[in-house]
């Protein structure tokens, strides 16, 4: 059997008794890191005194699970084996899904047992009282994509949720309040971790303030939908111009918005 185990995104205190069951009885650990899964057991045995016995360690993760799942048997989950990510629910921006799939076209009995997840913890941290949201996930690192789907978000009809990494937020917010700065956001940071904190107003009031903070840890945004109106990245000419953009992607853009070469535009923008 199958099971996968979400694991605490901070505070060790957050692992469920079902979770550590199902970390003790199981044989084969697969984990997205085996060195996360080890010092993770360690602590937690020191916590709670708890002997998990022998396990066998098993890398998978986002850039093996295929190879991984393409040569083993299905007879590998005849005994209890557990899948477990770095931090918080498999298969919500983390590897897992995958391995449901799996099971369920080959009739593998499976369970996901309920626990973290630092989307929901955001949501309902952010005072927000829609019940209907949509999650993104991380935004795509580039920046023409990152900033396409950051116009989906502001023009979605429900509020959305999405994770950006600490070397990214302000760039993240800084395009947010070129697209609409008096949109509201709920930030998380480093949900329950010592450090943990919760920002909520328009785009461009956070933006000043974060400027002048240290910007450090995982955040999570959440962005309330528009009031009456819809946003999108259908900017004008003028618009694209002011976003916080490299040359060379700013460029791209803007030879999507009026059909000028790339190259014209990118002499354009570099000339003094």
């Amino acid at each position: 059997m199958l099971t996968l185990v979400p694991t605490p995104i901070g505070n060790l205190g957050d692992i469920t008794f079902r979770a550590l069951e199902a970390l003790k009885e199981c044989e084969v650990l697969l984990c997205e890191d085996t060195r996360v899964a080890k010092k993770l057991l360690t602590l937690l045995s020191d916590r709670y005194s708890l002997d998990f016995g022998q396990k066998r360690f098993v890398a998978l993760h986002e850039h093996n699970q295929k190879e991984f799942l393409g040569r083993i048997d299905p007879s590998f989950f005849d005994r209890a084996v557990v899948y477990m990510s770095d931090a918080g629910m498999p298969g919500i921006s983390d590897p897992g899904a995958m391995l449901v799939r799996y099971a369920q076209e080959r009739g593998i009995e499976y369970d996901v047992l309920p626990g973290p997840s630092a989307a929901i913890t955001a949501y309902a941290a952010s005072g927000f009282l829609e019940t209907d949201f949509c999650f993104f996930g991380f935004l795509p690192p580039k920046e023409q994509a990152r900033l396409q789907t950051l116009g989906q978000i502001l023009a979605h009809s429900s509020n959305t949720i999405f994770y950006e990494a600490p070397h990214r937020l302000l760039k993240t917010l800084q395009a947010i309040v070129q697209l609409d700065p008096k949109r509201i956001l709920f930030l998380a940071k480093e949900l329950t971790k010592v450090h943990q904190k919760y920002y909520k107003g328009e785009a461009q009031e956070l933006l000043e303030r974060l400027q002048k903070e240290p910007i450090k840890g995982e955040w999570v945004v959440v962005v309330r939908k528009g009031e009456g109106r819809k946003a999108s990245v259908e900017l004008g000419i003028e618009e694209l111009m002011g976003l916080p953009l490299p040359k060379k992607e700013l460029a791209k853009l803007l030879s999507k918005a009026d059909g000028r070469p790339v190259k014209e535009w990118y002499e354009l923008l570099t000339k003094d």
